[in-house]
């Protein structure tokens, strides 16, 4: 229970590593605010927390909007009465080759995965200083934060941003307790990827144990990336990635 009575932000909670952060988080003792677009997905994910025997409560937002991603942190404190972590995890992908990528696609794409986490590291720290409360954020990066992939020149921006921004985030932070971290997962085995096996297999092929990554795997790291065992883990983005970025089949 290292997280016991901590309260935790997750983004994008309702489902895929959302979730599993949250439920891997509620099993170390943390208090939970699962916030999602989907308010129905997110109530059901409190409840699956409730039942761990944690306090939690759902909250709709649309991370891509400042003052709603302000709110969300003012939810926490006001339900909870502290803030101890956030995991900006929301984020979503549109798949287009570059000449066809209009600004509106970039630009839907960038401000869920890349603004937001501007927000939240901005809100969330300002509170945590305004508490005096030395806590930790922990950013969903990915692997193609690191390396392209054709037809994604939107979310490998925004995602190398991320990178980048815990970097700089925990460089400013520093002063205050704060800690940043960056998670850079490989290919999770989620919804969004379909049902159809033939279309998965050349996904984990590209990784060294040839399968998907299970978004519970992800989730593991997120929670301990939470907790004091790991506060020599700073500024840097960990690859859950089963050896993608370390070779090529």
């Amino acid at each position: 229970m290292e997280l016991e009575n901590q309260v935790i932000i997750v983004t994008g909670g309702a489902s895929g590593i959302g979730r599993e952060a949250c439920l891997a988080l509620a099993k170390k003792g943390a208090d939970l605010i699962v916030a999602d677009f989907n308010l129905a997905g997110a109530e059901a994910v409190a409840g699956e927390v409730q039942a761990l025997g944690r306090k939690a409560h759902a909250f709709k937002v649309d991370v891509s909007k400042a003052d709603e991603v302000k709110a969300l942190v003012d939810f926490a404190v006001e339900r909870l009465g502290t803030l101890n972590g956030m995991f900006n995890n929301a984020g979503i992908g549109l798949v287009k080759p570059f000449l066809e990528m209009e600004p509106a696609d970039y630009l839907k794409v960038i401000e869920v995965d890349q603004h937001s986490v501007y927000y939240g590291l901005l809100y969330g720290a300002r509170k945590m200083v305004e508490l005096g409360v030395k806590g930790a954020f922990v950013n969903t990066a990915s692997i193609y934060g690191s390396v392209a992939a054709r037809g994604s020149f939107n979310y490998n921006a925004a995602k190398a941003a991320v990178v980048s921004m815990s970097r700089s985030g925990a460089l400013e932070l520093a002063e205050h307790g704060i800690r940043v971290v960056g998670v850079a997962p490989g290919f999770i085995d989620t919804p969004i990827l379909g049902d159809d096996p033939a279309a998965k297999a050349p996904l984990a092929i590209q990784h060294m144990h040839n399968r998907l990554i299970q978004p519970e795997k992800v989730a593991s790291v997120v929670a301990f990336l939470f907790t004091d065992a790991a506060s020599a883990v700073n500024g840097s983005t960990v690859a859950v990635d089963d050896g993608f970025l370390s070779f090529k089949v």
